[in-house]
């Protein structure tokens, strides 16, 4: 099997996307499945592996962090000839998807796609709600062609099938590196060592700074605190984006904005905190979620999107309705006031994240495209 991966995001890019990409790139090598990737350029450096194609691009207009490629169609349509794919994986549906779509199509080879954000959703955070229906046109126009979407979780499957987005859509999951995220990682004086921060107990929100992962909600959460349970609180802010500088000047009082934070140190903030505040309605499924159950750390979500799969309510911590500040400052203050009902939660949350392993999920994941290619061939030869 060579498999061509076609994607608008890959690493160093710090998204769950990307993130994902990688870590499925990593296992292909180690199977010793061979794959070549195509990916737009990040901060013009070519890639140091091989197997990753990068194409020049620009920023997008509408979210710079992100990158829009302009791919040079001879120079890919030469490698995929050299490289004669056996099965074509799609996982954006924009211009580096588009041409791997059309590639599979032109040489009759079986594609399959993966979902990863609900662009829909995003369309709501920048006055462009009235795009919806021309996005789900193109949405149905461009999956239709694939044996096979993939979705990260269940609620994200039960969407599409009720959008009638294809007829075989099954569930890839994700998984977390349950040694790198770990409880053993706290440490009683971590905040205070490392960020001067006195207080007793700490919220902690982890994620892009960006208006569709309703920042604001957590911040009118923090504030909808009663003033007993603030003077002993902190809130710590973990992520870049567009939001960022802004808001970091605007709210300062108790509040710790780290910027991008990775590796060990992310490891130990998670450990360090007491409650996860996480009001996302967007996520297709929620990584960071997925790392804080991993780390021992109760999470208050939103009751909607993906992170309903990760989150079972009153058991590794709350679920509110989705913009709720009030419902968040609630939950938040019940854990907070609770010890025996945070390490209960705690306990949970960690059993759960143990039974979540990358390899048996990427091995599931990549089994199922022997049978995407066996019921392919079945299909052709009928024909």
């Amino acid at each position: 099997m060579r498999i061509a991966i076609f994607t608008d995001t890959y690493a160093p890019e710090i998204n769950g996307v990307a993130l994902t990409l990688r870590r499925y790139t990593d296992y292909l090598e180690k199977q010793g499945i061979e794959y070549r990737l195509f990916a737009p350029t990040v901060n013009k450096q070519p890639s140091s592996f091989p197997q990753v194609e990068r194409l020049n691009s620009i920023p997008f207009l509408l979210y710079r962090d992100l990158r829009f490629a302009i791919p040079n169609t001879t120079q890919i349509k030469q490698i995929l000839d050299t490289f004669q794919p056996t099965l074509i994986h799609i996982a954006t549906p924009f211009n580096v998807g588009l041409y791997g779509l059309h590639y599979g199509k032109k040489h009759n080879i079986p594609m399959i796609a993966s979902y990863h954000t609900h662009f829909d959703n995003y369309l709501d955070y920048y006055s462009l709600s009235f795009l919806k229906k021309w996005l789900w046109k193109y949405m149905y126009w461009f999956h239709s062609p694939f044996e096979k979407v993939y979705v990260p979780t269940t609620t994200t499957r039960d969407k599409l099938l009720a959008k009638q987005l294809h007829p075989d859509i099954s569930v890839w999951g994700r998984g977390v590196d349950r040694h790198v995220f770990s409880p053993k990682k706290r440490m009683k004086d971590f905040f205070k060592d490392h960020y001067g921060i006195q207080a007793k107990k700490i919220i902690l929100y982890v994620g892009r700074m960006s208006p569709e992962k309703d920042i604001d909600i957590v911040l009118e959460s923090y504030y909808s605190l009663a003033e007993h349970v603030r003077e002993d609180t902190h809130l710590v802010m973990v992520g870049d984006g567009p939001l960022y500088r802004t808001l970091s000047q605007q709210h300062q009082e108790n509040i710790t904005w780290t910027g991008f934070l990775e590796g060990e140190q992310l490891a130990r903030v998670y450990a360090s905190s007491d409650v996860f505040l996480f009001p996302s309605p967007t996520e297709t499924f929620g990584n960071v979620v997925l790392e804080a159950l991993a780390s021992g750390l109760p999470v208050i979500g939103a009751n909607a999107g993906g992170v309903k799969n990760l989150v079972e309510n009153e058991k590794r911590g709350f679920l509110c309705e989705q913009k709720n500040s009030k419902a968040f400052a609630q939950k938040t203050t019940l854990l907070l006031e609770n010890q025996s009902l945070r390490n209960s939660f705690s306990s949970e949350a960690r059993l759960f994240a143990e039974t979540l392993s990358w390899n048996e999920i990427f091995g599931q994941f990549v089994g199922s495209f022997y049978e995407v290619l066996k019921r392919k061939k079945l299909n052709s030869a009928i024909a």
